[in-house]
């Protein structure tokens, strides 16, 4: 699978699994924030950023994100960034492509997850470092 769809696949995944999962083994200091606006083109990209910093890793580490706005649930996987868990800051940027017609100007959810995917045994088993969710301003370039 080439690795664009694959970070597209894990981004989805690690934001359909905020909502069930707390951070288990974050190590004291990981953490994710989300920038104060994501951005909207004419053809449906949208691109959230933001910062993380983590610690303490086994396996590849990715910063993974949702969007959605009211009154909808749907929640729209915004791809993945493969993260470098050395302690120090650094910025996060992912983009995907959403139906032009589904997100609107205004506010939106946005939610992220830092999260590893860990051996366990023979297979590799995602484990969250970090969470966070916040209301941005969705803008159209």
């Amino acid at each position: 699978m080439p690795l664009r769809p694959a970070l597209g696949a894990l981004g989805a995944a690690a934001a359909a699994v905020l909502a069930l999962s707390t951070p288990a083994t974050a190590a004291p200091g990981d953490n994710v924030t989300i920038g104060r606006t994501a951005h909207l083109s004419a053809d449906g990209t949208i691109i959230v950023s933001g910062t993380y910093r983590c610690f303490d890793t086994r396996g590849p580490v990715f910063v993974g994100a949702a969007i959605s706005q009211a009154p909808s649930t749907t929640r729209y996987g915004i791809g993945g960034t493969r993260a470098v868990c050395d302690g120090a800051y650094h910025r996060w940027y992912n983009s995907g492509t959403v139906t032009a017609d589904r997100l609107t100007r205004g506010p939106a959810r946005v939610e992220v997850a830092l999260v590893e995917l860990r051996p366990h045994g023979n297979l590799p088993l995602p484990d969250i470092h970090a969470t966070r969710h916040r209301t941005v301003a969705l803008v159209k370039d």
